[in-house]
């Protein structure tokens, strides 16, 4: 193993893009476990007078030339012939960007009057559109990061539930062979036989649509784990029946060892470089597969999110058109799944036995 550890380093410090995707994944994890205090605003906290707004714009000039530190100003909206939204600025004033405020990285200050003009009330107040607003006013940003607590967690944990089943069948079905890996097997065919994303709809249907979010979250990791242990299973149950030959379980069984211990301490270890290669590439498809339910509306639900629900705005051409911004959850959907493929690709060299030999 920790040959295969320095495999995986050297693997990254040769390979450009595994390394670029362990630290966009570093990033993006970071991110989500500090979300609260990254984001500007709360995942909930709406502003409908500024519905739709576009990304702020940062400024460090007034009009008049002078310089200052990083400041926004209040926007406000008029419908054009065309029913489109036309933003513009509230020159009166600006609303300076301060570090470390009410408990979040980045927030406003106090709205400063431009020199030599009369502070209006301005309508909506001052807020920070990094990548623009929802259709309530929410921050995109701050739903963003709140969102990848969801999308990034649910292949990590879901992965390794259904991990530790296929560890538990196929190696109990390995190593005892006889009628008890027949009708292991049996079930794993049965599992593998069902259409895997139907069944994500229909089981995921059954439930109340009312649940809390996060009684669906868990839900959707049981049934997902559930989807993905028996091919994983059938993989290590030949794995082990190769390993029930070898030398070292045969000095094992000559030591009077029980069978039990036979497995979970010595032949079970030797798949552990696999199943992390095979780990690593099945995450995607999690993230994927929770995404995909949440933008059909049966996955987290608002005003809880993840990457799927908001891209539920994204699915009209007219809205795409006018308020691009609405693809941005999108990017960070690709990005996390190409590293993870990426990464799983490293791995995948790393414990080549090949290049352990």
């Amino acid at each position: 193993m920790n040959r295969a550890v320095l495999r995986f380093r050297s693997v990254l410090s040769a390979n450009t893009p595994a390394r670029i995707s362990f630290w966009v994944l570093a990033a993006l994890y970071l991110a989500a476990i500090f979300a609260p205090w990254l984001a500007p605003y709360a995942g909930d906290d709406d502003a409908r007078a500024c519905s739709w707004a576009p990304p702020s714009e940062i400024h460090l000039r007034e009009a008049d030339g002078s310089w200052h530190l990083p400041f926004v100003r209040a926007v406000s909206y008029t419908f054009d012939d065309d029913a489109r939204r036309v933003w513009t600025e509230d020159s009166t004033c600006r609303f300076p960007l301060r570090l470390f405020r009410d408990g979040h990285l980045v927030g406003l200050g106090e709205a400063i009057a431009t020199p030599g003009r009369r502070v209006s009330d301005p309508s909506p107040a001052g807020r920070l559109y990094l990548l623009g607003a929802d259709a309530r006013g929410r921050d995109l940003l701050s739903r963003i990061l709140y969102g990848s607590r969801v999308s990034l967690t649910i292949g990590v944990v879901g992965v390794a539930i259904s991990t530790l089943i296929a560890l538990v069948v196929g190696g109990i079905a390995g190593f005892a062979g006889g009628w008890v890996d027949g009708a292991l097997m049996r079930l794993c065919e049965v599992v593998m036989l069902v259409p895997a994303f139907y069944l994500l709809m229909l089981l995921r249907a059954a439930l109340p649509l009312d649940w809390d979010s996060r009684v669906v979250y868990f839900y959707i990791i049981l049934i997902l784990s559930f989807l993905g242990w028996a091919g994983l299973a059938r993989i290590l149950r030949g794995m082990i029946q190769s390993l029930r030959q070898s030398d070292f379980l045969a000095a094992s069984r000559a030591l009077g060892l029980s069978p039990w211990r036979i497995l979970w301490r010595h032949a079970l270890p030797q798949t552990f470089g696999f199943l992390s290669v095979q780990a690593t590439l099945s995450i995607p498809g999690y993230i994927v597969a929770e995404s995909g339910l949440s933008l059909l509306g049966l996955g987290i639900q608002d005003p809880q999110t993840s990457w799927g629900n908001l891209l539920e705005e994204a699915m009209s051409i007219a809205e795409i058109r006018l308020h691009p911004w609405t693809l941005l959850p999108g990017l960070f959907l690709f990005a996390a799944v190409l590293s993870w493929n990426l990464l799983g690709d490293a791995l995948r060299d790393a414990f080549d036995p090949r290049s352990l030999s």
